[in-house]
Order: structure tokens, then C-alpha cells, then sequence
């Protein structure tokens, strides 16, 4: 069975002071809009993912339940996974594998450099550096998710908020 990888990096969130901890930063309202934008279009795209995970940092978070809500998901549906925020590409390798083998679609919230990096190491694609809100779709012909490794899948997609807005 085909598998599809929906990785989302965080929309635009407020800047980091020393007043606010990294891992608390929310979105500012251009997040907020970026976050809408490409759930709607999710949406318009008929791409339904059936399992939800995300870092539990603020702005990845919320990222995923605005996307959630687009695309009419109840918000416990989504899966927080701790090392998502700061385990490196390795952390992002373990929530894939460790994916039920009845589902056929995963969509995964986190964060630069490791989500471009983990794009970049499944599907063998040079992305450069994944935009606040962007999405990369990863699929994936025949294996079973705990079978995913390196440049196994195919980027079949990238898209950015400005694009789905057509101001690019």
C-alpha cells in the first residue's frame, strides 16, 4: 500500500525574547493566516491525513490544529511527541516508523533545519530550506512504514503559503 508523509513546518511565530522560552514562541497573525491558508487549501485538495503528530512547541502545535481544523478533524486527534522539538532528524525517523501499518497517510508538525533535513534524507530532493507554513509531501511506493529510510520516498510536492496565495 502506498504510504503519504505530510510534513509541515510551524507557521510564522513571534520573535524569541529573553522574556519568552523558545519552546513557547506562538504564532503571530501572519502565522495564524499562514496556518489557514494551507489547511484550506488542504482541504480544497481533498488530502486527509489519518494520523496527526506534532511537536508540542507552541507554534508547531497550533499550527496543526488550525490545519486540523480545516480539514474537520477533532483536535484530540493530534498525537504530541516530545523529541519532535529537539531530537534531531532521528526523533522525526522514530514517529514514521512507529506509524500503524492501517494507516496510509501521516501528516508530522515540527521545525528547521530537521524538518527540511528529514525531507531532504527520505526522498533524495534538494529543497534548500523549508518556509515558515510550507508543506512536503513525501510518498512512499511500496513499504511499510517501519521500513522508511533513506531516499526511499519521492517528493511529490512542495508548497508555500505565498504560493497557495498565488504572491509567488
Amino acid at each position: 500500500m502506498k504510504k503519504t508523509l505530510i510534513l509541515v513546518r510551524h507557521a510564522t511565530a513571534e520573535d524569541q525574547t529573553f522574556r519568552i522560552k523558545d519552546f513557547d514562541r506562538n504564532l503571530n497573525n501572519k502565522g495564524l493566516s499562514e496556518a489557514l491558508v494551507m489547511g484550506k487549501w488542504l482541504s480544497e485538495q481533498k488530502i486527509n491525513p489519518d494520523v496527526y503528530i506534532s511537536s508540542p512547541a507552541s507554534r508547531a502545535y497550533k499550527t496543526a490544529e488550525i490545519i486540523a481544523e480545516q480539514l474537520g478533524v477533532d483536535l484530540s486527534a493530534i498525537k504530541s511527541q516530545a523529541d519532535i522539538y529537539d531530537g534531531g532528524p532521528r526523533a522525526y525517523l522514530h514517529a514514521v516508523t512507529h506509524v500503524s501499518e492501517t494507516s496510509s497517510s501521516l501528516i508530522l508538525f515540527g521545525h528547521n533545519p530537521d524538518i527540511t533535513y528529514f525531507a531532504e534524507y527520505l526522498s533524495g530532493a534538494s529543497i534548500g530550506s523549508m518556509k515558515k507554513g510550507a508543506i512536503a509531501i513525501v510518498e512512499f511506493k511500496e513499504q511499510k512504514w517501519e521500513e522508511i529510510s533513506a531516499k526511499t520516498g519521492d517528493l511529490v510536492l512542495y508548497k508555500t503559503p505565498k504560493q497557495v496565495r498565488g504572491d509567488e
